[in-house]
């Protein structure tokens, strides 16, 4: 990724003001956005913190049980009832009381509770994934919590190879990564694509 946009930092800053708002960052799998939003927290520099929706995976074990686990990342496959309850709880901060959210650990392919302190006086909640503008299920109930959200676009081929190298880097076999972003990551990416227009930001990735 390049220089981060001076006007996407500039809005960030806007909506660090005193009190409490949540920034969305959405797109299709690969598409950049744990990059943009870890970039956006450094430089807003202890005024932002980052809750990723991808600490809403169900476990492998449950992924097992419930014969899901060939499709990890589908919408079916993350609590979402419980992230929205999360940005809900996140939007409406007590005072003194800081709130743990989950985070996911690529290496283990896990999610890990209690791993995100958000104190109360942090102004602004960066959260990222795929599915922030999913109209479906649970997921209907996200968009309302989020103040606003941004959809990140990415060159199919440069996102499918980016999907493919992380999926090896992370252990799986490069025929097995590749089959995996056709069945799976590819087929989620036309599902989030559907919400696009319902962004108040669509931004180009390089």
């Amino acid at each position: 990724m390049r220089a981060l946009p001076a006007e996407l930092t500039a809005r960030a800053l806007e909506l660090a003001a005193p009190g409490r708002r949540l920034l969305g960052i959405t797109g299709a799998p690969g598409a950049g956005k744990s990059t943009l939003a870890e970039r956006l927290v450094d430089a807003l520099d202890g005024r932002a913190v980052l809750v990723p929706m991808d600490g809403f995976h169900l476990a492998r074990t449950e992924l097992d049980r419930l014969g899901r686990a060939h499709r990890k990342g589908a919408p079916d496959t993350f609590d979402a009832a419980g992230y929205a309850a999360l940005l809900a709880r996140l939007r409406a901060p007590a005072p003194g009381v800081t709130v743990y959210a989950p985070a996911f650990d690529r290496a283990l392919e896990e999610a890990i509770a209690g791993s995100v302190p958000v104190p109360p006086d942090i102004p602004l909640v960066i959260t990222e994934g795929n599915y922030l503008l999913h109209d479906e299920g649970p997921w209907a109930a996200v968009r309302p919590l989020l103040d606003e959200v941004w959809f990140l676009e990415l060159d199919a081929g440069v996102r499918t190879r980016r999907l493919v190298d992380r999926h090896v880097r992370y252990g799986k076999g490069r025929e097995r990564a590749e089959r995996w972003v056709r069945e799976s990551d590819d087929v989620n990416a036309r599902l989030v694509a559907r919400g696009r227009d319902r962004a108040d930001r669509v931004v180009p990735m390089a």
